[in-house]
């Protein structure tokens, strides 16, 4: 059984850690605020010019572009977009689970013949994946401490370039999509080609008709590679709230349970100290008595 300063130390310790788990939860509380603010802000403009995508999918020149054209799958990449920093709960752990889960289900033939490329964002996803001899085409670590534009628009030229050089036939990206403070949805999409059949369907429903100068083609060549860049963007966004998010929640659940052992510790603690002083108590008892007996 563990003595009253053992106990005591404990609790001291837990302690100490909850004062760390509260402070990490406001830290990760006002950070989940800024990259909320920041996803809100960036939803206007990828509504937009996901309208214009879908208006112009059937337009020939659309078809016909070569982030578009769909091959015949040899070798294929893979995206997985994870945090730079842990206690965040099972986030981290869900993309890397989903990416192995998707190249041994779809891909297993080409990663038998290493033809599948992972391109980490995020330290986690990369110390897993290097760990583990996967083909690292590409690492972004640390950009989530300053997280601006460039660094999707460098990590989209990186993608096209490969891309357009043959180096893969088909791009899928696997990323948490924030949907509230404590909840995300794991998300895999195709990223290229272009996936068009959903493009295609929406515009069946589209009701805006849009006249474009100069001309289509002219639209269509400037406004894939924006797409793609704010795609990755929004994506870069998205895992941010929602990583935030999960450390909060982590946090807060590490906090609560720091606090339940502090209460169990001190009950322990009590009963154990209540003990030793009913002890004592029956031994000065049992020594009073037997000096009695002894006199008499």
């Amino acid at each position: 059984m563990a003595t009253l300063r053992e106990i005591r130390r404990r609790i001291a310790g837990v302690k100490n850690t909850e004062k760390i788990t509260k402070a990490m939860k406001m830290v990760a509380a006002a950070k989940l605020r800024r990259a909320q603010s920041a996803v809100v802000s960036a939803r206007p403009y990828s509504r937009k010019i996901g309208e214009l995508m879908k208006h112009l999918a059937t337009s020939p020149d659309f078809g016909e572009n070569r982030l578009v054209v769909k091959r015949d799958i040899s070798k294929v990449a893979i995206i997985a977009v994870t945090a730079d920093r842990g206690f965040c709960g099972a986030f981290n752990s869900n993309i890397i689970k989903a990416t192995v889960e998707l190249i041994q289900r779809e891909y297993a033939h080409l990663d038998a013949l290493g033809r599948v490329n992972l391109f980490t964002v995020g330290k986690k996803g990369y110390d897993f994946f290097s760990r583990r001899k996967f083909n690292i085409a590409g690492n972004y670590s640390g950009i989530f401490h300053d997280l601006t534009f460039p660094v999707a628009r460098n990590l989209v030229s990186d993608i096209v370039k490969g891309y357009m050089n043959g180096d893969y036939d088909r791009v899928d990206i696997v990323y948490n999509e924030f949907k509230s403070a404590i909840q995300q949805r794991l998300v895999i999409e195709q990223f290229l080609p272009i996936p068009t059949d959903e493009l295609m369907l929406e515009k069946k429903h589209a009701e805006v008709n849009y006249i474009y100068e100069p001309d289509r083609a002219s639209i269509v060549e400037a406004l894939i590679p924006k797409h793609l860049e704010y795609q990755v963007w929004r994506i870069l966004l998205e895992s941010n709230a929602a990583a935030e998010g999960a450390r909060m929640a982590a946090m807060d659940n590490a906090s609560e349970n720091a606090f339940e052992l502090i209460q169990t510790l001190s009950l322990q603690y009590n009963k154990a100290r209540q003990g030793a002083i009913t002890k004592e108590l029956l031994e000065v008892v049992s020594g009073a008595e037997a000096l009695t007996a002894s006199g008499s």
